[in-house]
């Protein structure tokens, strides 16, 4: 079940969603809707545009919501520019039927794509912009995930280190066997890992000697485009996005509400700064526990999660709300109710160490907008 919309949204963040294995979600229905169909149809159309110009051919995004055919790694292009389309989609929506702009929001963040399309929606490019350098780039990053694994690596103990995470990788990429990277940071304990060839069985291995037995590796079984990991160095993707981005239009204005990227785990677009980055975007992992920690500490109480079935942001929030009232409830009653209180002055948590605003998670209130979309149709 999906919280309400807030009447005041100066503490609400808006979240964005990236690539996954299903990408559609309620998407179908939007369009369906009597009332809806014309914007999300238009904003499809628009993306359809926006990838012939690029790719030279014009998909049928229109008719693969309408018929709920959902997309796979070999159509991948069709997949981006299906997410970017449906995230703004969501958004013109709730702005046209219920006056609500994501400018009156606290700030947005995005999970991979999620980064391009939060840019797009905070006025700092368009469409075009955020669909130009993953659509140009599409192919050659569905051909490298023919043989990328994605690790999750996780701890039941203490936190990850980072730094021995990284040289474990460093150390096997020596070999000349393919290239293992950090993709992302979704907590302290969790790291995914994305490797070409056997480099995650070779990490699994090695790590044995690194770590204690509460860490795991789980193997992901679906392949994935190599995004924000070293290993798209392979076709210098990197470098031509950068090269593309010359003639990208706009990504000179700060962004409205502010954005935090998960490239720096912050609030870091400026405005002259976007192309630089983006650029990075394309090879650095996703720090999306910064990123986490940063909207609690800035006193988000309630999230919206843009964009076709979102899963991987909202999981986050919940797994560490459950970790977190677990915690609570080993102080006992009164230990529970200070924490409690602690946490709802921001005041005091400025006083004390970052992390105590972590508690605030418990009372973070989630919507999906796909669901409050339908759930309050016109």
């Amino acid at each position: 079940m999906t919280a309400d919309l807030p009447g005041d949204l100066s503490k609400t963040a808006f979240a964005f969603r990236g690539y996954n294995v299903t990408n559609l979600g309620r998407s179908q229905a939007l369009l369906l809707h009597r009332k809806y169909g014309p914007i999300v149809r238009e904003t499809l159309r628009e993306a359809e545009d926006i990838y012939r110009d690029i790719l030279g051919k014009r998909p049928r995004l229109v008719e693969r919501v309408r018929l709920g055919r959902e997309t796979s790694l070999r159509s991948y292009a069709e997949a981006i520019a299906l997410i970017v389309a449906m995230e703004l989609a969501q958004l013109r929506l709730l702005e046209e039927f219920y006056g609500i702009r994501i400018q009156q929001g606290r700030c947005a963040f995005g999970y991979s794509l999620g980064e391009l399309t939060a840019l797009a929606a905070c006025g700092v490019i368009d469409m075009k912009g955020a669909l130009s350098i993953p659509l140009a780039m599409s192919g050659e990053c569905a051909e490298l995930a023919h043989d990328v694994t994605m690790g999750v690596l996780f701890s039941r103990g203490e936190a990850l280190s980072l730094a021995t995470v990284e040289e474990i990788c460093l150390k096997i990429n020596q070999h000349g066997e393919g290239v293992i990277g950090i993709s992302a940071i979704p907590s302290p304990n969790t790291v995914l890992l994305l490797g070409q060839r056997d480099t995650i069985e070779h990490f699994k291995a090695a790590m044995k000697d690194r770590f204690p037995k509460q860490v795991h590796l789980r193997i992901n079984q679906h392949r994935w485009p190599p995004l924000h990991s070293p290993l798209v160095w392979e076709r210098s993707i990197p470098n031509r996005s950068a090269y593309l981005m010359h003639v990208m239009e706009g990504g000179f204005e700060p962004p409205t509400p502010p954005i935090l990227s998960l490239v720096t785990g912050k609030a870091s677009y400026h405005g002259a700064n976007t192309r630089a980055l983006v650029h990075q975007w394309i090879d650095h992992p996703q720090r999306l526990w910064d990123v986490l920690c940063e909207t609690l500490n800035e006193g988000v109480q309630t999230i919206v999660h843009v964009g076709p079935e979102p899963n991987l942001i909202p999981a986050t929030y919940h797994r560490l709300s459950d970790n977190v009232q677990q915690q609570i409830l080993s102080y006992g009653s009164l230990g529970a109710r200070a924490m409690k209180g602690i946490a709802r002055r921001r005041w005091l948590t400025n006083l004390l160490p970052k992390r105590t605003a972590l508690v605030r998670v418990i009372d973070v209130e989630h919507v999906i907008l796909e669901d409050w979309l339908l759930a309050n149709a016109p």
